[in-house]
């Protein structure tokens, strides 16, 4: 049985749109494709549906025809995002990324907030190229990464009451917050090309660094340490969400562990590149990813 029938989806036209949310994951999400394929076949298509959403705005901001400008992109962004947010408050879409985006949000009563907020942040990426402070960044973070991962709660399921919920919360905000200061390590360079520095510029000055001195593009033993104190802070912040990935369902839970290990693991390959992010863009490999693939799936059938 094909993952849309397991999850009941028969409708022509939102299978359609459920098809193009999983295309969008396997060309773009290799990682969070890989470990979308632990959780049970009826779950798979609305957590590719959040994926289709997220990444079709955020190829608005980054990806779209490098000759548009800055005010295209945003004019572009706002029609979007405003169109997208009136098919959830109104419960219609024609959009074939908002069908099964709607269908989601419907079926586990996900709150518009949520999507209110990462749009938010992916406004914010049009108009501010960096961040004074951690807790500054974490406001945009937040937006990006970790309401992700709330809006993911109510499909990947939590054991317990409000307790549970509020640790699984908790969790999901941390690993969020790891998750994408995972790929700012990794992606110095790539977002110094786009003007942007992600590290708090507060945290990098007490090393030395400045904006001007990172554009230099030297890993200095400075910038070396600049970067060991934010790798630790993916350890710390991964640390803090097992509690709560313990609380998810037992056939979620496989997914986010193996998610985990491969998101924050991105932060372990900077450091055996010898903090090296201007000439080698750290990635797990492939083996890596297979292997924790198939260790995951193992421990979810024997848990």
């Amino acid at each position: 049985m094909d993952e849309l029938t397991a999850a009941g989806i028969m409708d022509p036209e939102l299978r359609y749109s459920f098809a193009k949310c999983k295309e969008l994951n396997r060309q773009h999400g290799k990682t969070y494709y890989l470990a979308t394929l632990l959780l049970p076949p009826d779950k798979r298509p609305y957590v590719h549906a959040l994926y289709g959403f997220a990444r079709f705005a955020d190829d608005i901001v980054d990806n779209l025809d490098p000759n548009f400008s800055e005010l295209e992109k945003k004019e572009k962004l706002e029609k979007w995002s405003a169109q997208r947010l009136a098919d959830l408050k109104s419960g219609r879409s024609q959009d074939e990324i908002g069908l099964a985006l709607l269908a989601t949000v419907q079926k586990f009563n996900i709150p518009i907030e949520y999507f209110e907020d990462f749009l938010k942040s992916m406004a914010m990426d049009l108009t501010i190229t960096s961040y004074e402070t951690f807790a500054d960044l974490e406001k945009y973070i937040y937006g990006s990464a970790s309401v992700i991962g709330l809006q993911m709660l109510p499909i990947l399921g939590v054991n317990g009451g409000a307790i549970e919920l509020a640790l699984a919360k908790k969790a999901a905000i941390n690993l969020g917050n790891a998750f994408q200061l995972a790929n700012f390590i990794r992606d110095v360079s790539e977002d110094l090309e786009r003007g942007r520095i992600y590290l708090p510029l507060s945290e990098l000055a007490k090393y030395g660094i400045t904006p001007e001195i990172l554009r230099q593009r030297k890993v200095t033993p400075e910038l070396k340490n600049a970067l060991e104190f934010q790798v630790q802070r993916v350890r710390d912040l991964r640390k803090e969400a097992e509690v709560g990935i313990k609380l998810l369902s037992k056939k979620s839970r496989p997914c986010i562990e193996a998610a985990s290990k491969l998101y924050c693991g991105i932060a372990e390959e900077v450091v055996k590149n010898d903090y090296q992010v201007f000439k080698v863009r750290a990635r797990t490999s492939m083996g890596n990813r297979i292997f924790t693939f198939i260790l995951a799936l193992v421990k979810g059938k024997l848990s």
